[in-house]
């Protein structure tokens, strides 16, 4: 087994080593995420933890690690003879992101169950994580239906593994650590929320902190032993203080006007349910047993604030994790204890008498002056100086104009729900929740003989399958005599994740204010609508004179909001520019992902101006989408009292269907649920 890389021997990142170490100090915190850029060891930092953790106690030969002070009653490998246990490191287990789901939770063994009746069960991953750590590499990337077994364990502290009337449950009680980059898209609320705290994670900026970074990397590559020899010393010092800060743990005292303040800063950030404040009450908690003492103070709800509330103030997936640390310490000072002060001079004493219940002298995990706000996407091609007006439709470029008659970038309309846009017939790609998909998870809706490992038994075919042959196999007891020949692989139809490619017309005849706003609510909204099921989108703008990718594919809606929300209008419409980009776009990543099927979503008003015959030349780039079978929409941006109808032209050319922003709308007396009509179907 390779040596892992000391955790004292990790230079900065002080919010990450102390979410990690309070969740050593108290596994009921819940856990950590751990959000960042890549390169900033997340994953070094979450595996060194490992050796620091207290070994646990074990009954003898149990596969999921009963304790044998009060062991599982239920547990598959009991009931437990009263012995005396071993001792066992804690164990970390990581979960691949491409892990099954029989990998996960364990399986069965269908044959036996079959041909014996007896329950032989496998253990999976979950059981060999109970009472130790599951780690989850590139979280956000796990697939929707590993999300949900993960939901239920965490939630109920168990796992329950049916498969065609058989059923096992095992304890399943571990510390779940994630990490993730958010540029790759973001963590579903409900598996967000499971986690008891976050930290935001940077590479840093000093010249000599990176230095020293390099130099201790290279020289546990070179010599990783000796290198995690040189930091044993410290090593041990850690842990010990990780085994003193538990056994204080019991002593600690939380006194009425810290949860308090507690239940103030949850209200004051509108989280939603109760886990806030629980969450924030532990990890104050484990914060004064780390420092030593039996109280918990006003310092110590700061940090509990800050580390267990930006991930949960998150009205929707485009708001940025943080919080208004002016408002937290308002919040604080007014709900403050007095009697958890420490000893300064207030004037103005909180409802429980004494001195202030603010910041204090402890310094925050991320109040140490370095700006966190994420870095903002390039903004759109050319300058955006203001411009008086935009440039008529068609016009040339006025003098002393911005290129392209460009205009500030305005903000989007409120968002809203929208009506559910699908590809037709049936696709094999990544699971979402879009458009109809063969998958391993949903209804099932035939058998068919299975090719390479068995996932999914579909028993009323193998009993049919293996019916007619029993009494030549020689059957003679209850059992059924089943062969491999005999199985049958369930094929199952539910959901797939589409590409959708957003293509937007930015030109001047988009660039009222208001009209505009209106339009970037609009794809504020299918991008929302995109998260929600996992799809992956890209973003192609054209204006002026030509178009360009301002988001390739990818599965980051936070990126492609953050590139919508700075986009620039003005200039003429080279529509037929938009439409060969988005080709472009759409044929390289045929090339990467075959299985994904695209999705086209124009939004215009359907004007072409610029160059030679703009009309036609649009029109023949819409007829190349048609005849490669790309599903398509067109968002008829028109306004005003006389339409002329040429998106709805442009929608047919290119085989797909048109709709008006108010059709867009879910609840909308149009906005029924229909598919995209494909390419190739009558128009």
């Amino acid at each position: 087994m390779s040596t892992p890389y000391p955790f004292t021997a990790i230079v900065g990142q002080d919010d990450l080593r102390l979410g990690l170490l309070l969740n050593a100090v108290s596994p009921a915190v819940g856990g950590v995420l751990v959000r960042g850029e890549k390169g900033t060891a997340k994953s070094t930092a979450v595996r060194a933890l490992a050796a620091l953790m207290p070994e646990v106690a074990v009954v003898p030969g149990c596969r999921f690690s009963c304790d044998p002070a009060s062991p599982d009653p239920a547990c598959p490998d009991g009931p437990h003879a009263e012995a005396a246990g071993v001792a066992r490191a804690a164990r970390t287990v990581e979960l691949p992101v491409g892990a099954s789901e029989d990998r996960l939770v364990g399986a069965l063994d269908i044959e036996r169950a079959l041909s014996e009746g007896v329950k032989a069960f496998e253990p999976g991953l979950l059981a060999d994580a109970h009472r130790g750590i599951l780690y989850v590499d590139e979280v956000n990337l796990l697939h929707d239906h590993l999300v949900d077994l993960l939901l239920d364990a965490a939630a109920m502290g168990a796992s329950y593994v049916e498969r065609e009337g058989v059923s096992v449950r095992h304890a399943a009680r571990f510390l779940l650590v994630g990490t993730m980059n958010p540029e790759e898209g973001e963590l579903r609320p409900q598996l967000l929320d499971r986690f008891g705290l976050t930290v935001e994670v940077s590479a840093s900026r000093d010249t000599d902190e990176r230095v020293e970074v390099v130099r201790r990397r290279l020289a546990y590559d070179d010599d990783p032993e000796g290198f995690a020899a040189r930091w044993a010393e410290e090593e041990n010092a850690l842990r010990e203080r990780i085994a003193g800060a538990r056994a204080l743990l019991p002593r600690v005292v939380l006194g009425d006007g810290v949860l308090r303040q507690i239940a103030a800063t949850c209200a004051a950030f509108e989280v939603d349910g109760m886990r806030a404040d629980i969450v924030m009450a532990r990890t104050a908690t484990a914060l004064a047993a780390w420092a030593g003492r039996e109280e918990v103070t006003a310092d110590d709800v700061r940090q509990a604030a800050l580390l267990a509330l930006p991930h949960r103030r998150r009205r929707n997936p485009f708001d940025a994790p943080g919080l208004d640390e002016d408002k937290l310490d308002q919040t604080l000072d007014e709900a403050g204890p007095q009697e958890n002060s420490d000893g300064d001079d207030d004037p103005d004493p909180g409802p429980d008498g004494g001195g202030d219940g603010g910041g204090g002298s402890g310094v925050p995990p991320q109040a140490d002056g370095e700006d966190r706000t994420p870095p903002q996407p390039p903004q759109g091609q050319g300058s955006e100086g203001d411009s008086p007006s935009p440039a008529p439709e068609g016009a040339p470029d006025a003098p002393g104009r911005p290129a392209g008659g460009e205009q500030q970038p305005v903000a989007a309309a409120e968002p809203f729900r929208t009506k559910m846009l699908s590809v037709p017939g049936l696709g094999e790609g990544a699971a979402g929740r879009r458009s109809r998909a063969r998958t391993e998870h949903g209804r099932t809706t035939g058998a068919r003989r299975p090719e390479g490992a068995l996932t999914k038994l579909h028993l009323a075919a193998t009993v049919q399958a293996a019916a007619p042959h029993q009494h030549a196999r020689g059957r003679s007891g209850r059992g059924l005599v089943v062969r491999r020949d005999d199985l049958r692989q369930a094929t199952r139809e539910g959901r797939e994740g589409n590409l959708v490619l957003f293509v937007v017309d930015a030109s001047g005849s988009m660039a009222a204010r208001q009209r505009m706003s209106a339009v970037k609510g609009a794809v504020l909204s299918l991008l929302l609508d995109a998260y929600q099921r996992r799809d992956k989108v890209g973003l192609v703008t054209f204006r002026g004179k030509e178009a360009e990718v301002a988001l390739p594919p990818t599965s980051s809606v936070d990126a492609a909001a953050a590139r919508l929300e700075s986009l620039p209008t003005g200039g003429r419409t080279p529509l037929a520019a938009g439409l060969l980009k988005a080709h472009d776009v759409l044929r390289v990543e045929r090339l990467r992902d075959p299985s994904r099927r695209p999705l086209l979503v124009v939004v215009t008003d359907g004007r072409a101006t610029g160059g030679p015959e703009p009309v036609a030349l649009a029109g023949r780039a819409a007829r190349l989408h048609r005849s490669e079978g790309t599903a398509s929409v067109v968002v008829d941006c028109e306004s005003g009292y006389v339409r002329l109808g040429l998106a709805g032209e442009l929608a047919r050319e290119l085989g797909g269907t048109a709709v008006t922003l108010d059709e867009l709308r879910a609840d909308s007396i149009a906005g029924l649920v229909k598919d995209v009509t494909a390419a190739g179907r009558a128009a």
